[in-house]
């Protein structure tokens, strides 16, 4: 696949950092990670293995027109507001590719992982209605549960899929973390129980909106004056780089990428336990060096001490229990 690089547009609105102070009993620090596309077959099996070797479990926000051919379903496939037969970041390049990507989402659910969505075709739905978005996710759970079929494949097809097609997709999150007013009851609308479009000035809970738990992507200090960005890949390669591939200079970003990861771990861990969120891609930026401060950050964290690595969906289950306040500030 192309890695055409199509993430974030600029967020104009952040959520305030809670006050939060470490308290006798506190749960376990909560390390969520989460990759975006959930494309790339190699980077599929590379971040599986990285999961088993470090006791993560991951979401995975898909784009469904990855489970398409531009001449098969991409064909037929309209975003609101596009033409038909359009993407912002392509389709699959044949059946074969497709089957291969279907397995890994199995074995990934199989392994524990979340398979969330990410919509289809990376549009900025900022200015999508309720009606938009719902036609958006109606799409994606298509594409879901026809993938074997489309892809000629449908006698392989696992026993289980469809179901959880229809029902076990719980997560969402927003192309370029671009999301208006119709989003939120289109989530409700399809099942969904949470979202993770949203942005902070640092490590916030989670806030409810109308029956959605909705999670936000903290800025973190980073770099040798500690200026804050989101704690993303691609933002970290747009500070470091400028957003040009500069593979000269991956060791040292690689290093102050992972010195940020520990910094925003200790400050929660030895706080108020606010669950810490980072958001990746299915693209090895800057030669692999963000992918490599990640692995490098998990192994360390994830069997330390009051500690787990998980998935938004078990991060939901283990917070069930802590007050959420309503509303948001977006």
């Amino acid at each position: 696949m192309p890695k055409t690089l199509f993430f974030l547009a600029p967020v104009l609105a952040v959520l305030p950092v809670a006050e939060a102070a470490a308290e006798p009993g506190l749960p376990p620090q909560l390390v969520i990670v989460s990759f975006d596309g959930a494309h790339d077959n190699a980077l599929w099996e590379k971040s599986l293995a990285m999961a088993e070797r470090t006791g993560a479990r991951f979401t995975y926000f898909l784009s469904c027109t990855f489970l398409m051919t531009r001449d098969g379903a991409g064909a037929a496939y309209r975003a609101p507001g596009h033409k038909a037969g359009r993407s912002n970041v392509g389709f699959a390049p044949d059946n074969a590719d497709i089957r291969v990507r279907l397995g890994h989402i199995w074995q990934a659910h199989r392994a524990g992982h979340d398979i969330g969505s990410h919509g289809c075709g990376h549009f900025d739905g900022k200015d999508w209605s309720r009606a938009d978005w719902r036609n958006e996710f109606s799409a994606f759970r298509t594409a879901l549960a026809e993938g074997w079929r489309a892809s000629g494949d449908a006698g392989e097809e696992p026993e289980g899929w469809a179901r959880f097609a229809e029902t076990e997709i719980k997560g969402f999150r927003a192309p370029y973390l671009s999301a208006g007013p119709g989003l939120v009851p289109a989530l409700k609308d399809f099942g969904f129980t949470y979202d993770a479009s949203l942005v902070s000035k640092g490590p916030v809970p989670p806030v409810g909106a109308a029956g959605i738990t909705r999670f936000a992507l903290p800025l973190i200090p980073e770099g040798p004056t500690g200026r804050p960005v989101i704690a993303m890949d691609y933002n970290l390669f747009v500070r470091h780089s400028m957003g040009v591939e500069n593979r000269k200079d991956s060791d040292t970003f690689e290093a102050r990428t992972l010195d940020a990861f520990r910094a925003a771990y200790r400050a929660q861990h030895d706080g108020g336990r606010i669950p810490l969120q980072l958001g990746f891609h299915f693209v090895e930026m800057n030669g692999g060096a963000y992918w490599r401060a990640l692995d490098r950050f998990l192994t360390e964290v994830c069997r330390a001490p009051e500690t787990a690595c998980v998935s938004y969906r078990e991060a939901m289950d283990r917070l069930a229990d802590v007050a959420r306040p309503t509303g948001s500030t977006f």
